[in-house]
């Protein structure tokens, strides 16, 4: 497994990976990998002929406040982990790698970026969006696999492709949850063991809206309130910091489940930010 942090020679790499004929995948981390990661890893690996993670904690899509410092970083576990799971390339960059002193070049997608955490974090998604691209510059991927527990980030990617004309596949994989529900995610480890056991809330928060809506709930408003209900039974401890339900594929609000919706909640323990999702689809609203 090649190990790489300079980002021309990652660049001449994939660039003779695809004169060769190769097909090639990247699985964008910012590092602390886990289960999810490399359940993203492996339908890499069966989509293509050389894998690439790169490894690379983004200052540019942190707000100020936010956990950047502290953000976990565990290169050798990551790499022993990346090379046990058949990775040909960790690129692992440093901000000087990925950013020159003066730049001054940003991605910016301004409609699917607005609401959920592009309200609550701004800047994020400029951040992500511009990494992103960098990203595929460097790495010349055909396809890219980004987890669906991040369900904004997943949908902006989608439209920074499409509207850049990016020739790149953007691979959805399911989110991998923990034996009682919790989405896997790296801040996870900043839970207190008491945030931890609450934690749960937000899948059971979930699969309540999930339940209602199967017994024939569609009013929004509703859902959103037994969702947070839940979280205040079993998460004393977490301030929602928003509960949606949006159109799955423009992102805006709306009042009545009729079509397939996005149901996405983030919470704020004292230790760590959590988010996750669902998709409600009613009957004939598949896509």
């Amino acid at each position: 497994m090649l190990v790489i942090s300079d980002s021309a020679e990652m660049q001449r790499q994939a660039l003779a990976w695809r004169a060769e004929g190769r097909r090639i995948a990247v699985v964008p981390t910012m590092g602390a990998l886990h289960e999810g990661h490399r359940s993203l890893i492996r339908i890499a690996r069966a989509r293509a002929e050389r894998v690439i993670v790169t490894l690379f904690v983004n200052p540019t899509q942190f707000g100020p406040g936010e956990d950047f410092d502290r953000y976990p970083r565990c290169f050798e576990r990551d790499r022993a982990m990346c090379e046990a799971d058949g990775v040909d390339a960790v690129f692992a960059p440093s901000v000087a790698a990925m950013y020159a002193p003066d730049h001054s070049t940003w991605v910016e997608e301004t409609t699917l970026s607005r609401g959920l955490c592009g309200a609550s974090r701004p800047g994020h998604f400029r951040g992500v969006a511009t990494v992103v691209v960098k990203l595929f510059m460097l790495t010349q991927p055909h396809l890219a696999v980004f987890g669906e527990k991040d369900a904004q980030q997943l949908r902006v990617v989608r439209r920074v492709v499409r509207d850049l004309n990016l020739p790149v596949e953007i691979v959805a994989a399911p989110t991998v949850r923990e034996a009682d529900g919790l989405a896997m995610s790296s801040r996870n480890a900043y839970l207190t063991p008491n945030e931890r056991r609450q934690a749960v809330a937000l899948r059971r928060a979930l699969d309540e809206a999930e339940r209602r809506f199967a017994a024939g709930e569609r009013e929004a408003a509703a859902l959103r309130e037994a969702i947070a209900a839940m979280i205040r039974r079993l998460a004393p401890a977490a301030t929602p910091d928003y509960i949606e339900i949006v159109d799955d594929e423009t992102l805006e609000p709306i009042d009545t489940v009729d079509r397939p919706a996005l149901v996405a909640i983030a919470v704020r323990f004292p230790s760590a930010r959590l988010i996750d999702n669902t998709v409600l689809r009613p009957a004939g609203g598949a896509r």
